[in-house]
C-alpha cells in the first residue's frame, strides 16, 4: 500500500505545533501550571493556547489510529505489537530511568521542589523522586501504547473486520455526526489531577482512526470540503478564544463543554481535509521532518525547561524574544540530541525506541 505522505506530514507538523504550545504553556498567566511565572497579569499571547488545545493531542490520537490500521496490513498482530513496545513503551518505562529523569530534576528545582525537601535527603530518594517527574510529553506514548494493546484485543473479538465495513460510505459530512460520542467520551475516563491523561475522548479518537478515518473515500471526501471545514474550524476557533480567554482551558468546565467538542471535532476533520488537499508534498525537507519528528516530541521539553529558564532569568530577556528564541532553540537543538542519542546504540534503543 502506498504511503499517506500528507499524514507524516501531518503529524510532524503538529508536533512543531506542540513545541510552540509548550512554550507559551510555560509562561502562562491562565491559572494552568506551567513552571514559569508569567511576564504579567493579562497575557494575550495566551491566545495561542486555547486555539490549540482542545484539537491537536486529538488529532494525533486519531492519526495514530489510521496508522495502526496501515501498519497491519503489512504486520502480523505479534509484530505489530512488539514494533510498539520496542518504539513506546521502553522509552516511556525504561527511558524514565536512564534519561528523562534529568527533565524531572528540572521540573523539582525550577518548580522549587527542592526547597521542601531536607537536606540531608539521599540522592537516591531524589533520583526516584525525579524519575516520576520526567514523564513530561511522554503521557502519549505509553497511551498510545496501551490503546495499542487494546486494539489487537478487539481484533480478535472482530475476526472479519465488520465494524471496519460499516463506514465504507461515510463521508466529510456524515463524519458530523461522530461528534455526539467526542462530546460524550470526554466526560469518561479522565484521570484527577493530572488532566492530560484523558482515556475516553483519546481512545475514541484511536479507534475513530482506525475504524473510520482510514477510509479512501472519506479521506478523498474531506479533500474535496477542506475550504468550508477550513473556514468554519478558524472561525469557531476564534469565537473560542474570545469565550473562554482568561479561564483555565485545562480544567473539566472547559475539555468537557459541548463547545469544546464541536470545535475541536471540526478542527481535526479541517485539518485532515486541508492536509490531504495542500500538505501532500513529498521533499526533503518533509522526509527529514519525518524522520525527526518522534525524536523532537520525546526531546523537546528536556531541552526547552533549561533553554526557556536561562533566557528568562539569567539572561532577563523580554518576553517577544523568550518566545522567539525558545522555539527556535528547542527545534534545534532537540534535533540535535535526537542525532546524538540515535547514534549510541543501547541508548538509542532505551530513550528513542529505536533498535537502529
Amino acid at each position: 500500500m502506498k504511503r499517506k505522505i500528507y499524514l507524516d506530514n501531518i503529524r510532524w507538523a503538529t508536533v512543531v505545533l506542540v513545541l510552540i504550545y509548550h512554550v507559551f504553556y510555560y509562561f502562562n498567566a491562565q491559572g494552568v501550571l506551567g513552571g514559569f511565572e508569567p511576564f504579567s497579569q493579562v497575557q494575550y499571547q495566551d491566545a495561542v493556547l486555547y486555539f490549540v488545545y482542545p484539537w491537536f493531542m486529538v488529532l494525533l490520537f486519531l492519526i495514530a489510529g489510521m496508522s495502526a490500521r496501515y501498519a497491519l496490513q503489512k504486520r502480523s498482530d505479534k509484530e505489530f505489537f512488539k514494533e510498539r513496545t520496542v518504539k513506546l513503551l521502553v522509552p516511556s518505562t525504561l527511558g524514565l530511568f536512564v534519561f528523562y529523569w534529568i527533565l524531572g530534576y528540572f521540573n523539582v528545582r525550577i518548580g522549587g521542589g527542592m526547597e521542601w525537601m531536607p537536606a540531608d535527603m539521599p540522592r537516591l530518594m531524589l533520583y526516584l523522586i525525579c524519575v516520576p517527574s520526567g514523564i513530561g510529553p511522554l503521557w502519549f506514548v505509553q497511551m498510545l501504547w496501551i490503546f495499542s494493546g487494546l486494539l489487537l484485543i478487539l481484533r480478535k473479538i472482530d475476526k472479519k473486520d465488520k465494524i471496519y465495513q460499516c463506514f465504507q460510505r461515510l463521508n466529510a459530512w456524515t463524519a458530523l455526526l461522530f461528534l455526539p460520542l467526542i462530546w460524550a467520551s470526554a466526560q469518561v475516563l479522565n484521570t484527577p489531577v493530572i488532566t492530560v491523561y484523558r482515556f475516553g475522548i483519546y481512545f475514541t479518537a484511536f479507534l475513530l482512526g482506525y475504524y473510520v478515518f482510514s477510509h479512501e473515500a472519506l479521506q478523498d471526501s474531506l479533500e474535496k470540503q477542506a475550504v468550508p471545514f477550513g473556514i468554519a474550524a478558524v472561525l469557531l476557533g476564534i469565537v473560542y478564544t474570545w469565550y473562554y480567554f482568561g479561564t483555565n482551558y485545562a480544567e473539566d468546565a472547559c475539555l468537557k463543554s459541548l463547545f469544546t467538542a464541536v470545535y475541536l471535532w471540526i478542527a481535526v476533520l479541517a485539518v485532515l481535509g486541508c492536509g490531504k488537499r495542500w500538505f501532500n508534498m513529498d521533499n526533503q525537507l518533509c522526509r527529514f521532518m519525518t524522520r525527526q519528528s518522534s525524536g523532537i516530541y520525546m526531546l523537546h521539553c528536556l531541552v526547552m525547561t533549561p533553554v526557556c529558564w536561562g533566557l528568562r532569568y539569567p539572561l532577563g530577556l523580554p518576553a517577544a524574544a523568550v518566545y522567539i528564541l525558545g522555539a527556535l532553540l528547542t527545534f534545534v537543538l532537540s534535533i540535535v540530541l535526537n542525532e546524538i542519542l540515535s547514534r549510541i546504540p543501547i541508548v538509542r534503543f532505551l530513550v528513542l525506541g529505536k533498535r537502529k
